[in-house]
């Protein structure tokens, strides 16, 4: 879509605008021609006390305008903020207007809509108005803004046991046994790269060791641990001890108050006895066993080995070995899959038992074999569908959401929504979603996220993308945890 600006150069607010409402659009500068049918001019006026944005929208030939007036006060940084607001909601009501649809997240494009319910109950405002701020302001749909306030609740109350040298712990293993078809993450297929998977665990262990060190020199306090993936039971039973107990040495005291050890045991092709044993003896209280569906057209569409009979022989073992926790993710959307096969994998997975379920919505990522190859999938209405079964049925069954958070490209403009049985939250999740707490990122892709809420500071650095990369540079790893001591010295 052409775009073309007037008074302002608001580009990030209308392309993210563009990308949410407009899959698949990208934005284009340069001039409007007769001939072009997908365009929009966005025009900003102000004084001193207000400002007004209008959006003349034109889509497949049909055009219409739409104003948005605000008032201006403040600082020029609060003044900039009611710009960029006021741009936003004329671009979504020109959306509306030459549309007739309101997307379930109205105009937010962020990751984490329910922010904006957990620091509006941390500034003292009643639950009724958050929700209103969603409905009202960003045109959020009821039902979405209902969601919203519970898991924004969730992360309220999670943020009241944080104190500010708490920290939470990621340790990333980046193989899989084969590559799903909608991923797109940085993961290798033990098939083709099983020589540098020693290699890693020696340098995943030297690093943690590292940042052992520096978290007790700092007095950090771990409040969580999650290892993810990848999967990491592609590791050996020999290798996950090992780093589970690099794990256990390095960090010593700072532990005390960890209660919460997670490990994404994911792939069922993945997990024996022996290595779930390993973990239950480390510590780990929480697995996940992601089946992603139980539907056995739809596993082979997606490219996993594995069958709703082997999901079914881990979720076993994992009962007999006595976890607290465990995890089941699914995704609406796959390819081949449909309304009807979607219910029928939540309620075998309901029958686990399982104190956690994760619902994901498809998000149609660069690079996975979904967009490469063209496969086939449900369109929006079928995946709407997906979800609006989901949520009755976990709620029929005792479970309520606690965390939510949305991707780019997803199916429908969706969210993922993790839901819990009473006192089953994974408050690893809650803290990383909502922002709450540093995380220390070990291993390849590993993303550290120093936080600071009191100050309203984020800042992050990122180890080496790719296995082989990361065993060769040890240095940046280093430097990553040198800039986190630095975070906490102040």
């Amino acid at each position: 879509m052409k775009l073309e600006f007037h008074g302002h150069d608001e580009r990030y607010t209308v392309e993210q605008s563009l990308l949410n409402l407009f899959p698949g659009e990208l934005p284009v500068y340069g001039p409007i021609l007769p001939e072009d049918e997908n365009w929009a001019v966005v025009t900003w006026r102000e004084d001193e006390e207000r400002g007004h944005a209008l959006v003349e929208l034109c889509w497949r030939g049909e055009a219409v305008s739409s104003g948005y007036e605000v008032p201006l006060s403040g600082t020029p940084y609060e003044r900039e903020g009611c710009r960029r607001y006021a741009v936003g909601a004329a671009f979504f009501r020109a959306y509306q207007d030459i549309t007739g649809n309101t997307p379930p997240w109205g105009m937010l494009t962020g990751v984490r809509p329910d922010k904006l319910v957990t620091e509006a109950l941390a500034a003292g405002k009643p639950p009724e108005a958050a929700r209103e701020l969603l409905e009202e302001r960003y045109f959020v749909t009821p039902r979405r803004a209902a969601l919203a306030l519970e898991t924004g609740t969730a992360a309220f109350e999670a943020a009241k046991s944080l104190g500010p040298r708490d920290v939470a712990v990621y340790i990333g293993i980046p193989f899989c046994p084969t590559r799903c078809a909608y991923c797109s993450f940085v993961s290798q297929s033990v098939e083709k790269s099983f020589s540098l998977v020693e290699p890693y665990v020696e340098a995943l262990t030297a690093e943690i060791a590292a940042g052992g060190r520096m978290a007790r020199e700092a007095g950090l306090r771990v409040r969580a641990m999650y290892m993810g993936g990848g999967t990491p039971t592609t590791l050996s039973a020999a290798q996950l001890d090992r780093v589970l107990a690099a794990f256990e040495a390095a960090f010593g005291p700072a532990l005390d108050g960890c209660g919460e050890i997670t490990v994404e045991a994911g792939r069922p092709d993945t997990i024996t006895a022996e290595k779930l044993a390993v973990l239950k003896a480390r510590g780990v209280r929480r697995v996940s066993v992601n089946p992603q569906t139980m539907e056995e057209n739809v596993l082979r569409a997606i490219g996993r080995r594995h069958s709703p009979g082997d999901i079914g022989r881990a979720m076993e073992l994992a009962e007999k070995l006595g976890f607290p926790h465990v995890n089941m993710d699914l995704i609406a959307g796959l390819p081949e899959d449909t309304p009807e096969g979607f219910r029928r994998s939540l309620e075998r997975c309901l029958q686990f038992g399982t104190d956690n379920v994760t619902v994901h919505t498809l998000a149609l990522k660069k690079g996975s074999r979904i967009l490469l190859e063209g496969l086939s999938i449900p369109g929006p209405e079928a995946v709407g569908e997906m979800l609006d079964c989901a949520e009755p049925a976990l709620r029929r069954a005792g479970y309520a959401p606690y965390y939510l958070y949305r991707q780019k490209y997803m199916s429908g403009s969706f969210e993922n929504i993790g839901w819990t049985r009473p006192g089953g939250e994974c408050l690893y999740n809650i803290y990383i979603m909502s922002e709450l707490c540093s995380i220390l990122s070990f291993g390849a892709g590993g993303s550290t996220k120093m936080v600071d809420p009191s100050r309203r500071l984020i800042q992050r650095r990122f180890n080496p993308k790719f296995p082989k990369e990361y065993t060769e540079r040890p240095e940046k790893a280093l430097s990553n945890q040198a800039d986190f001591a630095a975070f906490y010295a102040g």
